[in-house]
């Protein structure tokens, strides 16, 4: 897909996409304006939030199809309503074989214009997002060439949408990377390729990584993390990705955690089948924590941040670990095993304690999609967060609300706790199946030793079950654009 702005001169494109408020369907072209104004009269478009109307007609010796997509009552507009209306109609002019599009911005002072090109840009290359390369037979389409319309618009506003243009077409970028990470199958990404993939990444846009390997695993003593990967064949990595774009105050580094099991069969505490199928995504954390990296990096952001990945599979052979053993930990704390489908936050409190004691990390955000838990009380909609910091979890609150990834705090009373200790260890990786989620991160709490900290469980919004306007089945990339997002607004405080 090729994006890029131009004036309002759309007759050389196939397809017009025009964003409408309700009470206020008009544009500046007399032309398109008897058609809108006829449409409006039969009552067959009326501006409302979701409709979509499209026709044809002849524009300068050639047709063109006009898509008229309703964004609702203008005192209610987001930028999230922007994109799924753009995600629309890139879809529609897909469905109709269109390949030339001009998305036109809609005339409104609620939000700048730039704002609303970077919403309409994100949308539409994500909706053109696809991942069928294991298809032998595939349609073959043509390359979208897209580009943002506005009418009015002066040389500084010019400049500004360019800018925004590019800034929302790097945030996609790095999106996808996440996308097409988890969308791979666990035959193509377990912990090598996983760590290749940072590798490239990170050459690409501009930060460094290191991968460790099992015997470094073992030197830094990270027990509770290389129990879970033991069993299989193909060997855990622990990936660091270093980003410095700050270095007057390197001592000042946030560090990301990603959850990194390329695959979980749950151990011998096993999973259904049904229940493995997907486990491909378990990875989730750790492809959005590249993928934000990427995109932090591409836009040269003047901060300090360092992600870590332990990358494994969950596997079963005769050296797995098993229900009731109990086993060390990186931070020296033990831990009584009692569900070896427990296991990511095993992974990710060795992770912790790395970034905390190697890296000098002030902040942690862990990504994991960790408890099926989540899933249930949340669905697909919104990721559950746990925090022992208001303040950092109204940083994230403040940047999910910009990027429409929705977020939904949970509560952290001591009562939960007791449910985490053992009466034979420190700890048990499991407090059972009431509060799951809460649970869990507590669990990893234990280890951050008092820093500031969130925890992001996605196990529900990594992963979509069915098509939405700017997604398709599988990968979400989630969340990738509020991570970016967060950092993003410390740099412009």
């Amino acid at each position: 897909m090729n994006i890029g702005f131009k004036s309002m001169t759309c007759s050389e494109v196939d397809a017009l996409v025009v964003y409408l408020l309700e009470k206020k369907i008009s544009t500046p072209n007399e032309e398109l304006n008897k058609f809108i104004k006829a449409l409006e009269e039969r009552e067959l478009f009326l501006g409302k939030k979701g409709e979509l109307y499209s026709f044809t007609r002849e524009k300068d010796s050639k047709l063109q199809t006009v898509i008229l997509i309703g964004l609702g009552k203008e005192e209610e507009l987001t930028l999230e309503e922007l994109r799924t209306a753009s995600g629309k109609g890139v879809k529609k002019c897909k469905e109709l074989k269109l390949s030339s599009i001009t998305l036109r911005i809609p005339d409104t002072e609620k939000i700048e214009k730039a704002e609303m090109a970077k919403a309409v840009v994100y949308g539409a290359k994500l909706a053109n997002y696809k991942f069928d390369k294991y298809k032998t037979s595939k349609k073959e389409e043509k390359e979208l060439n897209v580009s943002i319309g506005a009418h009015g618009v002066d040389d500084s506003v010019k400049k500004e949408i360019i800018s925004a243009i590019e800034e929302g077409i790097t945030i996609a970028d790095g999106v996808i990377i996440a996308r097409d990470l988890v969308n791979e199958p666990s035959n193509v990404i377990y912990p090598e390729t996983l760590a290749n993939e940072a590798v490239s990444v990170g050459a690409e846009s501009g930060f460094q990584v290191e991968v460790y390997d099992v015997e470094k695993i073992k030197d830094l003593k990270m027990e509770a993390f290389y129990n879970v990967a033991k069993a299989a064949e193909k060997e855990p990595k622990f990936i660091v990705m270093r980003y410095f774009g700050d270095k007057d105050n390197k001592d000042n580094i946030l560090g990301l955690v990603g959850k990194g099991l390329t695959y979980d069969s749950g151990g011998y505490s096993i999973k259904p089948t049904g229940s493995m199928v997907d486990m491909k995504s378990d990875m989730g954390g750790a492809a959005s924590v590249i993928g934000a990296m990427s995109v932090i990096a591409k836009r040269k952001l003047k901060t300090n941040v360092v992600a870590v990945v332990a990358a494994c599979e969950n596997l079963i052979a005769g050296n797995a670990y098993k229900p009731g053993e109990i086993i060390g930990s990186m931070a020296g704390k033990t831990i009584e095993v009692v569900n070896t489908d427990a296991e990511g936050r095993l992974t990710l409190v060795d992770a912790v304690h790395y970034i905390i004691e190697k890296e000098n990390a002030k902040e942690i955000i862990d990504v994991a999609t960790l408890t099926g838990a989540a899933l249930v009380a949340l669905g697909e909609t919104t990721t559950a967060i746990l925090t022992n910091n208001q303040g950092f979890y109204n940083e994230l609150k403040v940047a999910s609300d910009y990027t429409g990834e929705k977020i939904w705090q949970l509560p952290a009373f001591e009562e939960y706790r007791k449910l985490i200790k053992s009466d034979i260890a420190d700890l048990k990786n499991s407090g059972g199946r009431f509060a799951g989620t809460i649970t869990a991160g507590l669990f990893i709490e234990e280890f951050v030793q008092n820093k500031p900290w969130l925890h992001l469980d996605i196990a529900g919004t990594s992963w979509a079950s069915a098509n939405s306007d700017y997604c398709i089945k599988g990968a979400t990339g989630a969340p990738v654009s509020t991570l970016y997002q967060l950092v993003k607004n410390r740099e412009d405080k």
